[in-house]
């Protein structure tokens, strides 16, 4: 997949040339002409618009059906997304749950097998544009977009006012054609959305998180000094920082997982999420994760964990004798759970 970053004004793998006229960018300057840079004339795409929060079988069923829509069509399949959420830009107290960072959303997108990313600035000016505006002055004449693939319950524009009819009228008039994609279903779920898989994760129900998102959730970020009780009670832990503040943090509880180190190396491990009810009263939520079979200094280092399922949750126990039992019954399961899942690279 090639990426065509608008916002930076370069591409992350060659340099990007983009058509004369007015682009959107942040940065102070909501319209900027791009004097006579432009792109090949035969630089077209069969196109879909969103933010994608997750890439999960949702968004990649609509990705499946660009694709089949650019192999009918001779053309190259893109993806339109955005860096941040729009409502960070439109609201500047919103702080939006996401499913994931924005490189990973990148990597995400790179694995379905579309063949462009092109990464859209949101901007205050873009969200006054209305949908005709957008089609004709960003996906028309600065995309050079052939085919809009629209999501079935998909919206856009100021106000997000139309729909689909709207959409081919519009597209009509100015020479794209507009495809609806079908709906998404899966068995046992009434609906695929990036919000059903935030709900699940708030719930500790990480199997069908999982299953909806088509891969294994993860945190990643460096670690940071603790508390260091773990270490008096034979469970060390290395606390975790979050490289993205805004990801979706799972219910509280514990976990098991698998724990990739900088380098890939991957141990088993068991993550909590809570705040430390038997030995404190803090409302702050740690993330903590025990590595088995690890022996050594992990801080100012980087990590990520992937879920592979949910143990139980927080409990605040009558003594650090009691906590102790405990953990080493959650050990057993989380060994149990863990043996049944590879890691994801070696998969």
């Amino acid at each position: 997949m090639e990426i065509i970053d608008l916002a930076k004004g370069e591409g992350l793998n060659d340099p990007v040339f983009v058509p004369a006229g007015e682009l959107f960018f942040p940065g102070g300057k909501e319209l900027l002409s791009t004097g006579d840079t432009f792109l090949p004339s035969e630089r077209t795409f069969v196109a879909t618009v969103g933010f994608f929060d997750g890439v999960h079988v949702g968004h990649r069923h609509l990705i499946e059906q660009v694709k089949e829509e650019a192999r009918y069509s001779g053309l190259p399949s893109a993806v339109v997304t955005f860096p941040v959420h729009p409502r960070e830009v439109l609201q500047s107290d919103y702080r939006p749950l996401l499913l994931n960072e924005f490189e990973e959303k990148v990597s995400l997108l790179a694995s379905t097998g579309v063949d462009y990313c092109i990464i859209l600035p949101f901007t205050e000016a873009l969200s006054r544009l209305s949908a005709e505006e957008f089609m004709r002055r960003v996906l028309k004449e600065t995309l050079r977009v052939d085919t809009l693939v629209v999501g079935y319950d998909h919206r856009f524009g100021r106000d997000r006012a139309e729909g689909y009819e709207a959409y081919a009228r519009h597209g009509e008039e100015m020479g794209i054609k507009v495809v609806l994609a079908t709906g998404f279903q899966m068995e046992g779920f009434s609906s695929v959305s990036s919000s059903r898989v935030r709900s699940l994760l708030q719930s500790g129900n990480i199997q069908d998180a999982n299953r909806l998102l088509s891969f294994r959730y993860t945190l990643s970020g460096t670690i940071v000094p603790g508390n260091r009780v773990g270490r008096t009670i034979g469970f060390p832990t290395a606390n975790i920082q979050l490289r993205e503040p805004n990801k979706v943090i799972p219910a509280k509880g514990v976990y098991a997982v698998w724990v990739r180190l900088v380098g890939d190396e991957v141990y088993p491990g068991m993550l909590y999420i809570g705040t430390r009810p038997t030995f404190n009263r803090e409302s702050t939520v740690s993330v903590e994760v025990n590595l088995f079979n690890f022996d050594g200094d992990l801080y100012g280092q980087s990590l990520s964990v992937e879920f592979i399922d949910f143990v139980r949750g927080e409990v605040k126990f009558n003594s650090k004798e009691e906590l102790v039992t405990r953990l080493r019954c959650d050990k057993e399961e989380v060994m149990r759970m863990v043996s049944d899942c590879l890691p994801a690279s070696l998969l």
